[in-house]
């Protein structure tokens, strides 16, 4: 089994005009946030053996805490940085088998599409509440779990995966 955390970033401070996107910092809000999601990732025990980070300093911020409590080898990419499901994909199709919760760090619309993407059809009702919520909004800070049955990252598809978890800040 392998088990896949795709973290939005946390809420960032509005872009000024002489402000790089790239650069943007989190607000007092984000950075509670961040530190929330990070108290929630160890309760629930989804502890990554590797993270994938965008290299803007919004998604640097948000690992931070996560880190923290569950400190992990972190690959910080600019390839993830503003990335389309397919990248963020692949890119997890690459993971060393080793890693076996795999956490991605990174930006929306990429991150939903990405969970939207590799989500499986809901066997369950609550499995089909996470997917609506997910798909309605894919908040700052918010977190979705999806745990595939593979041997191999390689063997990660489209419509496989089980959404086993959508947390918002404001749930936890």
């Amino acid at each position: 089994m392998r088990r896949l955390l795709l973290l939005r970033h946390a809420k960032a401070e509005p872009g000024a005009a002489e402000q790089e996107d790239h650069d943007r910092t989190l607000t007092e809000r984000g950075v509670a946030d961040a530190a929330a999601m990070a108290r929630y990732l160890r309760k629930q025990g989804y502890i990554p053996s590797r993270i994938l980070c965008s290299t803007s300093l919004r998604t640097v911020q948000t690992v931070e805490p996560v880190l923290k409590l569950a400190p992990a080898p972190v690959d910080y990419l600019a390839a993830i940085y503003l990335a389309p499901p397919g990248r963020l994909m692949a890119l997890a199709q690459d993971a060393a088998d080793a890693d076996t919760v795999l956490m991605l760090v990174g930006h929306n619309p990429g991150l939903e599409q990405c969970a939207v993407l590799l989500a499986r059809e809901p066997v369950k009702p609550r499995e089909q509440h996470r997917l609506d919520v997910l798909e309605e909004k894919f908040p700052t800070a918010a977190l979705a779990v999806l745990d595939f049955d593979i041997a191999r990252w390689k063997q990660l598809a489209p419509g496989t995966g089980r959404l086993v978890d959508f947390a918002r800040p404001k749930d936890i």
